[in-house]
């Protein structure tokens, strides 16, 4: 026979996977007495044996999780517990449910699930609750969000009464959100070698988004054991394939009770990475059929995630003369011109991380936040640049279909602050925006741009790199003596010295008339 420590360095797996397995009854349960001699070194008066078979068997496992299946679908085919005929039980029950709803043609409705509060059996059978009608309020077990900079932004109840320890309301502030930082304060990092169980899954999605320097650089302000961990937790960690969802075994810790076995499932979106927790119960896949559908579960999410404070690059555009562009076109013509804008400069949003505002009229808001491989500033910048080259393209297109001679401008307006980001609901419809100066600046920035220019705010570019700044061609046109126009480099100007210039109404920049703006004309290639 093989006691527990060398059935561990045989096979490679932690202790926690092997108590996982043997809760699954993928093992039998080990017999426990007292090793002989010096088979511990002395240090342990008894361990759990197991017969040689165990190897086999878990090697088995790994074969079957390397060809995708969940630990719910390997138990169901190795289990020979009696966990694994509890689960067989409840499936029947399951079925016979199910078949009793369909039969009676009643749409299921999606019960209230109970937290998991040290007792195994209600949260188990709260997954066998779950239909193909599940929404994020009703997952099994914990779950949560982060950005691609690992920060939470939505997390459901089950969190807090679990592992989190926290209040519902965690700091506004993202910086306070980083989710290691979170893990790294909870009751678990105590224990470091189960610590490391819990962070090891997470390790392996950040991998999969972010290189190691990338990591270390968000996480910088952690003590020196922390990082310890961190940087050999991130070298022991497999990098992930291009699979949307992974699922990792886990042994949940339930205060006051024994730990759960679960299911850990991680799905990739582009805004972030989400995380959920389910019991495990075999045969039953509802929420694998819930997860499989992104585009829903993404929507949900974003909608309910909790305002915090961030920074931000704020982008304002509005197409220029479009009470004349309207009156000159039929009004199937004049949608199809402001759709065929807004279709056209979806994708360049989407390459440079913006974030939907709103469309007001034939306007757009964008936002864009900290990324971790990239500025968002000059995200901005880069986006609105090809905007305008984007406009350039559309305005040929309809000057040929129309027999116009002008062109057709979207005028943009950029500026970067510190704000709240949240959103409104209004029944189905959710609105995405920011609190504060930032948007209101920028949005009278694109009201005083002219012939599709891109102008931002001087504490904007202020906030990028000098090296990074070098390489942006920006300034302000000025009149010479002998009234020639020339575009003077690397400066800025108060819009109230510009207006003269422009003969505009004073009366409607007077509030912002000392903002300190500059155009940007072009951005050369920045590593």
């Amino acid at each position: 026979m093989l006691n527990s420590k060398q059935l561990i360095e045989i096979t490679g797996i932690s202790r926690a996977t092997l108590n996982n397995y043997v809760a699954l009854g993928i093992l039998p349960s080990p017999l426990i007495k007292t090793p002989a001699g010096d088979e511990d070194g002395g240090r342990a008066t008894r361990l759990g044996y197991f017969e040689q078979d165990a190897v086999d068997r878990i090697e088995q496992v790994q074969r079957l999780k390397k060809q995708g299946l969940s630990m719910a679908q390997i138990a169901a085919q190795l289990g020979t517990g009696s966990m694994s005929a509890k689960a067989n039980d409840l499936e029947v029950s399951n079925q016979q449910s199910r078949s009793a709803s369909m039969s009676a043609r009643i749409p299921a409705t999606p019960a209230k699930v109970s937290s998991i509060s040290g007792q195994g059996s209600p949260a188990l059978s709260s997954l066998s609750l779950l239909s193909l009608e599940v929404s994020i309020d009703h997952l099994p077990g914990p779950a949560y969000m982060v950005n691609n900079n690992f920060e939470l932004i939505w997390w459901n109840d089950k969190v807090c009464e679990s592992f989190f320890n926290c209040a519902d309301d965690l700091p506004g502030d993202l910086g306070s959100r980083n989710l290691l930082k979170v893990l790294f304060h909870t009751t678990a990092a105590n224990d470091l070698s189960s610590f490391k169980e819990l962070l090891l899954p997470h390790i392996a999605a950040g991998k999969k988004r972010l290189s190691q320097q990338a990591l270390i650089k968000i996480y910088s302000s952690m003590d020196a054991v922390q990082l310890s961990v961190l940087k050999e937790s991130y070298d022991e960690v497999a990098l992930l394939g291009k699979e949307p969802m992974v699922h990792f075994p886990v042994m949940l810790a339930v205060p006051g009770s024994e730990p759960l076995p679960c299911d850990l499932y991680v799905c990739f979106y582009r805004e972030g990475i989400f995380f959920t927790y389910s019991p495990v119960v075999l045969h039953n896949n509802f929420l694998i059929d819930f997860l499989s559908k992104r585009n829903y579960v993404i929507n949900e999410l974003l909608k309910k995630r909790k305002p915090y404070l961030t920074d931000v690059a704020v982008m304002v555009a509005d197409v220029q003369n479009s009470i004349k562009i309207c009156s000159e076109l039929p009004a199937e013509e004049y949608f199809e011109l402001i759709n065929n804008i807004w279709q056209l400069s979806e994708p360049i949003f989407r390459k440079y991380y913006g974030t939907y505002g709103k469309h007001a009229g034939d306007g757009m808001v964008y936002y864009f936040f900290p990324q971790p491989d990239c500025d968002y500033k000059l995200n901005a910048i880069n986006c609105a640049l090809e905007l305008k080259e984007m406009m350039k393209s559309i305005t040929r297109t309809w000057q040929a279909r129309k027999g116009w001679f002008s062109d057709i401008f979207l005028n943009i307006g950029l500026n970067e602050g510190q704000e709240w980001f949240g959103s409104y609901h209004a029944g189905g419809h959710v609105e995405f925006t920011v609190l504060g100066e930032s948007i209101n600046y920028a949005s009278r920035i694109s009201d005083f741009a002219r012939n599709g220019a891109v102008w931002t705010t001087k504490s904007m570019l202020n906030q990028i790199s000098a090296e990074k700044r070098s390489k942006i061609s920006f300034g302000i046109t000025r009149k010479s003596h002998h009234e020639e126009t020339m575009f003077v480099t690397e400066t800025y100007a108060t819009i109230g010295n510009l207006l003269d210039c422009k003969n505009m109404n004073h009366e409607k920049f007077r509030d912002i008339e000392m903002l300190p703006i500059t155009e940007i004309r072009a951005i050369r290639d920045i590593a």
